[in-house]
């Protein structure tokens, strides 16, 4: 017998996810809803931090949450090959061509060909690229150690370890993920 539908506006960010595993449950029996739930939950909790550290520190610097991260490769790693940008940061190498294109626009990285191969581009952060994203990451941690605030220090280490767990799983399963 078919249910009435979900009153939408009482659903919210996080019931969704009780909403969501209650009718998928009902639906499809074999469905796992406690590895559901894992996943829903931690693609919430990501994304929630996310834009909040985009939203409150790097939109207000005219940066996008990417264009932060290829500055935060560029600056740890020195000078760099735009490739190994995108495989330290995720991205695909057309989307750090893109943000490099801007970020050099703004004067916050220099991009020269590599001499070994001229089809190959090393970046470098320029002197203001450098003050801009040390001043930024300052913030940036002080907004992690918030979110990081409501767990104790043993609590961290347990999340990243079960967190740590999960990702080196995945190559039991082959996960696709970007290299």
């Amino acid at each position: 017998m078919p249910q009435d539908p979900p009153d939408n506006d009482q659903l919210h960010f996080w019931s969704f996810i009780d909403h969501a595993i209650e009718r998928t449950a009902r639906e499809l029996p074999d469905v796992d809803p406690l590895a559901m739930r894992m996943v829903l939950t931690l693609h919430r909790a990501a994304n929630m931090v996310v834009y909040d550290l985009e939203s409150s520190v790097h939109r207000p610097r005219g940066w996008s949450w990417p264009g932060f991260r290829v500055l935060f490769v560029v600056w740890l790693t020195g000078p760099v090959e735009a490739k190994k940008v995108a495989e330290l940061s995720g991205m695909s190498r057309a989307a750090v061509s893109s943000l490099v294109a801007t970020l050099e626009k703004d004067g916050l990285i220099s991009k020269e060909r590599a001499p070994h191969d001229k089809r190959a581009v090393h970046l470098t952060l320029t002197e203001k690229g450098l003050a801009a994203v040390t001043g930024a990451f300052r913030e940036h941690n002080a907004r992690e150690q918030a979110w990081a605030g409501s767990l104790s220090p043993d609590e961290q280490s347990t999340l990243i370890g079960l967190l740590e767990k999960l990702t080196a799983q995945s190559v039991h399963f082959d996960a696709r993920h970007r290299a």
